[in-house]
């Protein structure tokens, strides 16, 4: 029989139970002050995370709770438990996987949403195809975890697929699920817009950043350090096309940062939008400078071509989807780009 309880304690011991325990109680006595309310938007952020902590810790001493549960049970010495012992042994084993991730989770971003932009690379219409098929994967995975997938800015190829995508994920650790998935990702198929069909390598850029709000400390804007610029957004044309100016290009002067969001019929959504994706690299600058690796800037952006993979993905002349960086791989390639990228975001956190 599996000592869960050790494993659960090993766990705990990086939950720091006492820290988070003092953070809850110095906030809750915050909230109970005359006043809290004064200021709504701080007061409802200190609100969420006064319930983020609990919730926490009330999955974790229900964990507790279970795992004792099944010792006590274990050790009875009863064999009419053995069934109901091995049903409930795969379930803990389930649950502390899934705890011990999100312990690799603790950045002060990880547990909320993520920006995920796509963009096309070396290849020409095969890279913009594949850049529409990584779209699909990672709106597939969304839906699996029950997650939000709201794309905010999508710019379509000239013959097939796309140029690039933003998608605003919402859902618990969103963001320290993606970051697993920022860099060079490559394609290996038999081009369906060569004539010859010949086997094409493409090449599609995925970048992640946090969803940094307005009112977060750590990314302050200065209104007349941008420039906002207002265009009609592009469309395939009749009724898709947009009659009036909606789409919102946003240039932020003492970086040279540009975003653009053109999705929205709203001027105003189109706005909100295109400044939570400069927040997020802001954050990304400011923690590169920060850790004084200006090399890395912008999420360790890697030029879209040869050599600069994280992960391969061959449909041609064998089926195989490989991590570079950790090594890990699976032979069932069309189950990945439905979606099942688990074992990859995984493998990667618990190589870090």
């Amino acid at each position: 029989m599996k000592n869960y309880a050790s494993a659960l304690a090993n766990l705990w011991s990086i939950f720091d139970w006492d820290r988070k325990q003092s953070r809850l109680n110095q906030i809750t006595k915050k909230s109970e002050g005359e006043d809290f309310w004064q200021d709504n938007k701080k007061a409802q952020a200190v609100m969420k995370e006064i319930s983020d902590i609990q919730s926490e810790m009330d999955l974790w001493n229900k964990l507790s709770k279970q795992v004792n549960d099944y010792h006590d049970l274990a050790a009875s010495g009863d064999e009419s438990f053995r069934e109901e012992l091995e049903t409930e042994a795969q379930a803990l084993e389930k649950r502390l996987e899934a705890l011990q991730l999100t312990t690799l989770l603790s950045g002060p971003y990880d547990k909320g949403g993520a920006l995920l932009s796509i963009n096309s690379g070396a290849g020409g219409t095969d890279a913009q195809d594949w850049a529409a098929m990584l779209f699909r994967m990672y709106t597939r995975w969304a839906e699996r975890r029950g997650f939000s997938a709201d794309v905010i800015h999508r710019s379509e190829g000239e013959e097939a697929g796309i140029k690039s995508a933003t998608i605003l994920f919402e859902g618990s650790y969103a963001y320290g699920y993606l970051r697993a998935e920022k860099g060079v990702h490559r394609l290996v198929r038999l081009s369906p817009f060569d004539a010859a069909h010949r086997r094409h390598t493409s090449f599609v850029q995925v970048e992640v950043l946090p969803e940094v709000t307005a009112e977060d400390p750590i990314v302050e804007i200065n209104p007349d350090d941008l420039e906002i610029d207002i265009y009609k957004s592009s469309g395939a044309g009749g009724q898709n096309v947009q009659k009036n100016a909606t789409a919102i290009r946003i240039t932020h002067k003492p970086t040279g940062i540009v975003v653009s969001c053109q999705n929205e019929r709203s001027q105003l959504q189109n706005r909100e939008n295109a400044m939570k994706v400069l927040r997020g690299r802001l954050y990304e600058m400011k923690l590169a400078e920060q850790e004084e690796q200006l090399a890395k800037l912008r999420g360790e952006y890697q030029k879209a071509e040869w050599g600069s993979q994280i992960r391969s993905y061959v449909l041609h002349p064998y089926q195989m989807v490989k991590d570079h960086r950790t090594e890990f791989e699976k032979g069932n390639t069309q189950a990945v780009l439905d979606g099942d990228i688990d074992d990859f975001i995984e493998s990667y956190l618990k190589s870090r």
